[in-house]
């Protein structure tokens, strides 16, 4: 988990100023295991600031992404989620739920500083995701299927 003193850092070296709303919704995203949605974020924030808008999350979760404290994954037929993890792995995502698990893999480091090498430039993101079902998913398809 990033430490609101990093975390106040890393705003005022971006030029933002880093107020105790933007600092909390930058914790709760942050020790985040499980890619919490914008909403998910606003409810747990909204127990420590009732008074706070959804809007206050939503801009600070783009600033956060913006300096690169955390990667927004958008899909096309659901509302996007945030990962603290900004360094280069793997999303194993769910087709049916939604469930997102990373996947820290020793292999993905040497073959990204070899595609940074090809490239010629260091690029600002990236993004490597794997669909499957979990296996609750896969264990409620079967006994369906058995029925």
């Amino acid at each position: 988990m990033e430490s609101k003193e990093r975390i106040m850092e890393e705003f005022r070296r971006k030029g933002f100023r880093a107020t105790p709303q933007r600092i909390v919704i930058a914790q709760i995203v942050l020790k985040s295991k499980d890619h919490p949605t914008a909403e998910q974020i606003y409810q747990a924030v909204k127990k420590k600031y009732p008074t706070l808008s959804p809007a206050t999350v939503y801009q600070t979760l783009h600033l956060l992404t913006e300096i690169g404290l955390l990667q927004e994954l958008g899909f096309s037929d659901r509302v996007s989620r945030y990962d603290p993890n900004a360094s280069p792995h793997i999303n194993i995502i769910c087709r049916n739920c939604g469930k997102i698990q990373d996947y820290q893999a020793e292999s993905i480091k040497g073959l990204w500083s070899q595609i940074i090498m090809e490239l010629g430039f260091k690029p600002i993101g990236q993004r490597l995701d794997i669909y499957r079902h979990c296996d609750q998913c896969q264990a409620n398809m079967h006994n369906n299927q058995v029925l």
